[in-house]
């Protein structure tokens, strides 16, 4: 039983509570009643809009659902499918022309193009690493990855063969990004370059020279005395980039928390690493290592200046989404408080000591709190957000738009109505994205009973992606975004393969985005070099002449018209999302592990969340609706790959194995939840199911 105390009506978690008031509160002299009541007075007005918001979203699937029941068969005529969106209040009039007004946006958001990281909250070191990951060694992502074309690393220390190779990749880059008046860096037998365009040179820093190439920082490193600089004529060691200009630090889909145990986790780090202080012990080598957060980098510059420059990536947190309550606190009528809400107060509350000046380190220079909200439907939801982050700001006495706020354009209201979205909070924004999975997901769902979806993997080449990714930089640089905002991209998911990476993904900077995602700082490391040969904001003029896909093609649904699979391929689709879907579930139910590298079916490593088990549920569930599969042949997959993921997680102690155990294991009943229950899950989400299996999971292991 969870220990309560009551606080101006709400039953607050004892831990919570004694957290809130011991931590947050004092550093930002917050009186503990005048915040409970105005915590419970923001509650009792919001708490039934948000009901209201997500009532309208079943209605609307409803009247969806049976549209396209009663055209069964027949094609979608967009004339007549948009008519009738238009008339539920599904899509919405255009807002004409506006820009964002926008103000005090940090550079790295605003005028800088650059990786960006996710991590989850609940885990400190990946927190601490991400956060560090401004700067990276290009020479050591290069040298542990396959993103350099040559021969592995031979023994166990340094291979001077392939630190050779890795020099010259690095001499590569200089040439590039740092041309030289004449020659080559591969020829420099010392620092006291002349560089084509002089204005490149920044200054000196404790170990080397500084350097500029389309906003981002390059810094040449000296030391002959290492093991690379002593074979290097100009005694350079390394090659450090700028990276990870900004981090999203997630409470939202990487991982989880189900209850006060577990939200107290997550905002004490938020809390730590805000304030400057988390750190984490951890054994590795057989060695007790403690990291924290990096210190500023110093440079003295031509004009003998001394200047500091962030050692760490410049934080947002993003909250959960409106969908979700949560047991930490409980309203007057007994029934749990939207999580959503409770994230926006105490995120808020925590980030205020940064608004204040008092944190070690200091994250937005300019005074912001950026916060990601997730998964809002169309522009009512955006505008309630404004209205509660309105409501935040009055609550802590902060200015009006110190809450800033990032759009997620995953789910397909939005998509349909994104000027309205951002207009919505035009005042406030400061970043959209888009991202294959979760507007995957939110794409089957939506058009659920349309009919049978084309396989996973041809999804991503049809009509709507591709509308979808242009639509949304088109629509961002038409209502102002640029200089102000950042238009990002999805993650790339394959963290050991780089090669690949840096094949493919220097197509985001070329679409127009000033950032994208990546799944390590080694990825940041090595994607910011796309950054130096893309010139991202000189792309813009010419990006926004061109004409904004309409919505014929965004609303195309991927119907798998006139198609008969063979059986092989319909089990062989079944077997890809099954295993998917259960190398995810049983991590979150069983261990509480919400984001990690989980394998394949071809046994290669993914970065898994929620987005990807949405994708994979829907879809299996879909199949099943229209009579592709049958529930005898998911089952059977499902079975099946149950055995496949128990051999992919032999080596994990605490792995509990999910084959014939088909009654017992929490988490492969879970999983045929989400496939059974998938039609009727909200909007497609995941996390109803998920978040009452992991409590049963929780309450037995406390047992």
């Amino acid at each position: 039983m969870t220990d309560r105390v009551e606080r101006s009506g709400l039953q607050v978690d004892a831990g919570l509570a004694k957290f809130v008031e011991e931590q947050v509160l004092p550093p930002i002299g917050q009186d503990a009643d005048a915040f409970w009541s105005g915590f419970a007075a923001l509650v009792g007005d919001l708490a039934p809009k948000n009901s209201a918001m997500l009532a309208k979203r079943d209605d609307l699937q409803a009247k969806i659902d049976a549209w396209h029941v009663a055209r069964a068969g027949k094609p979608i005529d967009q004339t007549e499918y948009q008519a009738f969106l238009s008339e539920i209040g599904y899509l919405v009039p255009e807002p004409g022309d506006f820009t964002i007004g926008t103000q005090n946006v940090d550079p790295e958001i605003a005028t800088m193009a650059g990786p960006q990281l996710v991590v989850p909250v609940l885990n400190a070191r990946f927190l601490l690493n991400a956060a560090n990951a401004r700067w990276g060694s290009l020479y050591d992502a290069y040298y542990g990855t396959d993103a350099l074309d040559a021969a592995p690393a031979q023994g166990k220390g340094y291979d001077p063969v392939r630190g050779a190779a890795v020099i010259a990749e690095g001499r590569k880059f200089l040439d590039a990004a740092l041309p030289l008046a004449s020659g080559s860096w591969v020829d420099v037998a010392s620092l006291d370059v002349t560089l084509a365009d002089p204005s490149q040179y920044v200054g000196t820093t404790a170990k080397g020279r500084l350097f500029t190439s389309n906003g981002l920082h390059i810094e040449v490193v000296v030391d002959p005395s290492s093991p690379v600089g002593s074979t290097d004529k100009a005694g350079i060691s390394d090659i450090v980039l700028e990276a990870a200009l900004t981090t999203i630090v997630d409470l939202e889909d990487s991982i989880a928390a189900v209850d006060a145990e577990d939200k107290v986790l997550a905002y004490a780090n938020w809390l730590g690493v805000i304030r400057g202080d988390l750190t984490d012990t951890f054994e590795k080598g057989g060695e007790t290592m403690t990291r924290a957060l990096a210190g500023d980098k110093t440079v003295t510059t031509a004009g003998g200046e001394s200047v500091n420059l962030s050692g760490r990536s410049l934080l947002f947190v993003r909250n959960v989404g409106h969908l979700m309550t949560n047991p930490a606190i409980l309203l007057p009528d007994g029934s749990e408080i939207p999580e959503g809400i409770m994230d926006a107060v105490i995120t808020s509350a925590i980030s205020t000591q940064d608004v204040k000046g008092l944190t070690k380190y200091g994250n937005s220079r300019e005074g912001s709190i950026y916060i990601v909200k997730p998964k809002m439907h169309g522009p009512e939801e955006c505008a309630f957000t404004n209205t509660l982050f309105d409501a935040v700001e009055d609550l802590l006495q902060l200015e009006r738009n110190t809450l800033k706020v990032g759009v997620m354009d995953e789910e397909r209201r939005t998509s349909a109505n994104l000027a309205a979205c951002i207009h919505a909070v035009k005042d406030r924004i400061v970043f959209i994205n888009t991202g294959f999975l979760d507007r995957t997901g939110d794409e089957i769902h939506t058009s659920m009973r349309a009919g049978p979806m084309m396989r996973k993997g041809d999804i991503k080449g049809s009509t709507w992606i591709a509308a979808y990714e242009t639509r949304n930089v088109a629509i961002g640089l038409q209502h102002g975004l640029s200089g102000k905002a950042q238009i990002g991209k999805g993650m790339w998911a394959a963290p050991d393969k780089m090669g690949d990476m840096m094949v493919q993904k220097i197509g985001h900077p070329k679409t127009g985005a000033n950032t994208a995602w990546v799944p390590s700082p080694t990825a940041a490391t090595l994607h910011a070099t796309h950054y130096h040969q893309v010139d991202v904001f000189g792309l813009r003029d010419a990006i926004a002449a061109a004409p904004v896909p309409g919505l014929d093609l965004l609303l195309t649904v991927p119907l798998a018209e006139g198609v008969n699979w063979s059986e092989d391929e319909v089990r062989d689709e079944l077997d890809n999302n099954a295993q998917g879907l259960l190398g995810y579930v049983v991590r979150w139910i069983d261990q509480g592990v919400g984001c990690s590298k989980v394998p394949d079916i071809n046994d290669v490593g993914l970065m898994e969340d929620r987005a990807t088990l949405r994708i994979s549920s829907q879809h299996m569930a879909n199949w099943l609706l229209h009579g592709v599969c049958s529930e005898e042949q998911v089952m059977d997959s499902l079975k099946r790959m149950a055995a496949k993921v128990d051999a992919q997680n032999a080596g994990d102690p605490l792995y509990e194995p999910m084959a014939g155990n088909w009654d017992t294991s929490f988490a492969f009943k879970a999983a045929c939840d989400l496939v059974f229950k998938g039609v009727e899950q909200p909007s497609g989400y995941t996390e109803p199911l998920l978040h009452a299996w992991r409590r049963k999971k929780k309450a037995a292991a406390a047992v």
